[in-house]
């Protein structure tokens, strides 16, 4: 890469890219042709919508391509931040900055890679006010990539909390019979768990001057304030996760969501809870994190535990699969709080691997729910005698969900463990039990949708996965397999910050005897 081209704005270029296409979409709309009412005639607004399809598909597509540059001129031996862009924004010490390492690269790449899968999903199955579903997509892709991309607490605090609002409107308008309450309590939970960060950000300005993360991770605040900014920032991230006890509205959302909505929520907006801890908790409060590392371990444990259980119970797919997010997630802050090399990469591996396994699941959901418009599991079995193909690559999904060996499942869930079991076995000990958990309810899933006679009229016309759904689910048990098998090319990205993160958050407990 030349000097000038490494010295342009990709990031910038990257994050803002969608919200160009949401723009042309606003433009192509405002100058179609419209009655004496005012309104968009109706030949007109058939046209109107499916250019926004095609638009956001482009857009999307545009922004996958910039990700896999950035990637390709990205440096996996560097510890530290690249492509970093700064400008003045608010004055101060608050600017305007972007930078991406290896903990937040792949991720960038998650959200790009998985927008265009959400955009061809939604192709048939949204009906009404496409253009702005459309819209709402591509802004919420822009205000994804921010946080992943962000250098600046106030711009990350902006991207982050702004990412609610195309969410909400995307389970409030386009979601199913109970859509506004979901919408609601999505907001609300998420909202209110983000107040108490923001005064954490406030304190934390008034006494360094800045608001650059990079000089925040290298600052040293003192044992007792770094409880309390713990404390705040957990309660952020711990909703976003979302943790036991504060997960109630992960079901609820996903239920109502569209398909694609339920996709883009399991597969990136709830790695933004463990991209928090990681890009905050552990390096800025390292004395904290460890001081709280238990109490981490018994919500995450209890989550692993018992929302398997409930998952066991249900009998909505959709609230099954969401259920079984939380259980995952539980996985995450077991490896992120081992405070291991791991233990971190495990719970890094699990995110990015639960983002095509999760999302592919709430795929095929939607394959069936299209089909008999209903996602209760008694409505369904005997699938696998009219579709063949979905039986197997529902299979494929559901093992790698359970982390069957050679799945990318595996690899997170195994690493996170061994990572927690250096510092507790007990902890390992119940999250292994999980396991078993996960894979009583997967199989019960799978057993009750696929396997058994088809006895049931709607059933018996039932037709198997179009080209459509086939490629869009085959890609992602490509990506799941082909981690699952080479996961050296998703961790070595992640050695070096990760190696960088440890020794830091082993440098600063071992001042006051803390370090493990």
């Amino acid at each position: 890469m030349t000097e000038t081209l490494a010295d342009a704005p990709w990031l910038s270029l990257l994050t803002f890219a969608p919200l160009l296409g949401a723009i042309f979409i606003i433009f192509q709309r405002m100058m179609a042709r419209r009655d004496e009412a005012g309104q968009i005639e109706a030949n007109e607004l058939v046209q109107v919508e499916n250019r926004s399809k095609w638009i956001a598909l482009g857009f999307t597509l545009i922004t996958f391509v910039i990700s896999i540059f950035v990637f390709f001129g990205f440096d996996s031996s560097v510890a530290g931040y690249q492509y970093v862009e700064k400008a003045g924004w608010l004055g101060n010490g608050i600017n305007y900055k972007m930078g991406v390492d290896g903990i937040s690269i792949l991720f960038v790449l998650l959200t790009t890679f998985i927008m265009p899968i959400c955009i061809i999903a939604s192709w048939d199955s949204i009906k009404n006010r496409v253009a702005d579903y459309m819209i709402a997509f591509l802004v919420l892709e822009t205000l994804m990539l921010g946080v992943f991309c962000a250098l600046d607490l106030v711009l990350f605090y902006l991207f982050f909390e702004a990412s609610l609002i195309p969410m909400f409107l995307i389970i409030g308008i386009w979601g199913g019979a109970n859509r506004i309450y979901a919408a609601f309590k999505f907001f609300l939970y998420t909202l209110l768990g983000s107040v108490l960060m923001l005064i954490a950000i406030l304190w934390m300005y008034s006494q360094v001057g800045t608001t650059d993360i990079p000089t925040l991770q290298q600052y040293t605040f003192s044992s007792g304030a770094q409880t309390w900014l713990w404390l705040a920032f957990f309660a952020s991230f711990a909703v976003k996760m979302p943790m036991w006890p504060v997960h109630t509205w992960l079901p609820d959302a996903h239920v109502e969501a569209p398909t694609a909505g339920s996709v883009v929520l399991a597969a990136i907006l709830l790695k933004m809870g463990g991209y928090g801890f990681l890009r905050f908790s552990l390096p800025m409060f390292p004395i904290a994190s460890v001081d709280f590392a238990p109490l981490v371990y018994a919500l995450s444990i209890v989550a692993i535990i018992y929302t398997s259980l409930v998952a066991l119970a249900q009998e909505d797919m959709k609230k099954l699969i969401a259920y079984s997010s939380v259980a995952h997630m539980g996985f995450v802050t077991l490896g992120i709080f081992s405070g291991t090399k791991q233990g971190i990469e495990g719970a890094l591996f699990q995110m990015l691997s639960h983002g095509f396994i999760s999302g592919a699941l709430f795929l095929c959901v939607g394959v069936v729910y299209d089909r008999i418009h209903t996602r209760e599991i008694k409505a369904y079995g005997g699938l696998v005698h009219r579709m063949p193909i979905y039986a197997v690559l529902f299979l494929f999904f559901t093992m790698g969900n359970v982390g069957l060996p050679g799945t990318s499942g595996f690899i997170g869930e195994f690493l996170s463990m061994a990572g927690v079991f250096r510092v507790n076995s007990w902890v390992a000990f119940f999250a292994a039990f999980g396991v078993i958990l996960s894979a009583a309810y997967a199989l019960r899933l799978y057993r009750e949708v696929i396997f058994g006679e088809l006895v049931k009229e709607n059933l018996m016309s039932i037709k198997d996965v179009d080209q459509r759904e086939l490629v869009l689910l085959s890609v992602l048990a490509a990506f799941a397999l082909y981690l699952g098998v080479n996961p050296t090319v998703a961790l070595d990205i992640f050695s070096a910050p990760v190696d960088f993160l440890i020794a830091n958050y082993n440098t600063a407990n071992s001042i006051i005897g803390g370090g493990l």
